[in-house]
């Protein structure tokens, strides 16, 4: 058999049947629903007459409608979203779909809680409503968002079909330095490629830079796969993902894991594996990424100013740049060090993990917020806002002027009722900067955690590494 990538044997040790075309049908491992759009998709299922072809693998999750308010619980926190959440309980426990409630300890982002309670896993295919549902690409699945008539065909028939897609490789070279995070790093390669520069195809991730990181920083890689274009993204399983996975609720035990480990070990990629495309990208010489306008390509290190429109490659270019220039309030050459802010998000399936939230304390520990600034951290799940809490993160969060909130989506997108308030300048760990994304004429800049720390200490954009932990 000719050398293969991992994207590749995950796709061959699903594949159903080929429908010709370049078309081929696959079986889906795991469907994760959530309260916005799982509803719809179990309703039609019901009204075809046709069952949940296998419970077990099916999962619901309640986050993106959900009020975060410090202390808010139960029905306090459905707010706006209470229609869409009780028909979804209801829908979901006629289908036999297990679903994390609200009261639930396994509650939580659905990004977040599937690769945390083991539901994920190397090698397995994942599908889910939502287009950051390549996040759990970062411990090694091939996992992608779908829309409400694909999740009802996959709820029914545990299978999907898909286009075979093309394949890249992006290397990550060097060691970034001190304060520069997975978050700028994805930053970084979207600002050089485009946010097309993905081309919709699956990207495996590797290099120096990735096998040094974290798990939970490699999710933050993948999640924001889909922002670089691309269909997916993964890191391919080793011994820092075994580890991380082991233990976890849901993951394989005795026997079974052994096997299981065994399979993941082999989903390296082969040397000599064919790629539609290769890029990289040096991390030793990176700053902290901050974005400067409505596109996650629009970013700069933090040291970097605003471009000129007139620089612009054609007049399509320079007609976006113009437009974002003047939603986001800025003018070319500007710095973006020392532009007041007013509020600080730090949450998101992008970065609300346990470690974002110990490197946020970290910087946070005896400062404080600047006068007038509004901030907020939303831990991804319950499960890890308990082990934050374990560790007196949340007593440095709230001591620094943060408000110490509830799991869910939140300020990532403006539907749940969570609000900046008069907030209009924002800098958040987000994963999208879209003209209003996170409420109406907010103007929102994309960075890590580190940074969003660091700012709202200085009420400002500032540069992390200008602020040694305490």
């Amino acid at each position: 058999m000719r050398p293969r990538s991992i994207i590749e044997k995950i796709w061959d040790a699903h594949l159903v049947a080929e429908l010709g075309d370049g078309q081929a049908l696959l079986h889906v491992d795991r469907v994760f629903l959530h309260e916005l759009t799982g509803p719809q998709a179990l309703a039609a299922l019901a009204a075809a007459g046709r069952a949940v072809a296998q419970p077990a693998l099916v999962f619901g999750v309640i986050d993106h409608i959900v009020a975060t308010g410090p202390g808010l619980s139960g029905s306090a926190r459905e707010q706006a979203g209470a229609a869409f959440i009780r028909s979804f309980r209801d829908l979901a426990r006629r289908a036999g779909v297990r679903l994390f409630d609200l009261d639930d300890p396994r509650q939580g982002i659905v990004h977040v809680v599937a690769p945390e309670q083991g539901i994920a896993l190397p090698g397995c295919t994942l599908v889910c409503p939502d287009s950051h549902t390549c996040t759990v690409g970062g411990i090694g699945a091939l996992a992608w968002g779908i829309g409400s008539t694909e999740c009802e065909h996959a709820v029914a028939t545990q299978t999907l079909a898909r286009r075979r897609p093309g394949t890249m490789r992006v290397e990550f070279r060097g060691r970034p330095a001190a304060g520069v995070t997975a978050k700028d790093m994805i930053l970084a390669l979207i600002g050089r490629y485009g946010a097309a520069g993905g081309a919709s195809r699956a990207i495996e991730f590797c290099g120096e830079a990735v096998a040094g990181l974290g798990v939970e920083a490699r999710l933050t890689l993948c999640n924001m796969a889909v922002e670089f274009g691309a269909w997916t993204g993964l890191v391919a399983p080793d011994d820092t993902t075994i580890e991380w996975l082991a233990g976890r609720p849901f993951a394989p035990r005795a026997a079974h894991w052994e096997a299981a480990v065994a399979h993941w070990r082999a989903l390296a990629t082969d040397d000599g594996a064919r790629w539609d495309a290769q890029l990289d990208l040096d991390c030793a010489a990176l700053a902290p990424q901050v974005t400067w306008g409505t596109s996650p390509a629009h970013v700069v290190g933090i040291d970097g100013v605003v471009p000129d429109p007139a620089a612009a490659p054609d007049a399509t270019a320079r007609a976006g740049i113009e437009r974002a220039l003047a939603y986001m309030d800025l003018r070319p050459a500007q710095p973006l060090a020392g532009l007041p802010i007013e509020a600080a998000f730090i949450g998101s399936c992008a970065n609300s993990r346990l470690p974002d939230l110990r490197a946020a304390a970290a910087l946070l520990r005896g400062r404080r917020v600047a006068p007038g600034v509004k901030a907020l951290v939303v831990p991804g799940s319950t499960a890890l806002k308990r082990a934050a809490e374990a560790e007196g993160l949340h007593r440095v969060f709230a001591a620094a002027g943060f408000e110490w909130r509830e799991s869910g989506c939140s300020l990532c997108f403006h539907s749940g009722g969570d609000s900046f308030g008069a907030a209009r300048r924002v800098i958040t760990s987000t994963n999208r900067n879209f003209e209003g994304r996170q409420g109406p004429g907010v103007r929102s800049h994309l960075a890590s955690p580190l940074t969003v720390a660091a700012s709202a200490v200085a009420g400002r954009i500032a540069d992390p590494r200008a602020l040694a932990p305490r």
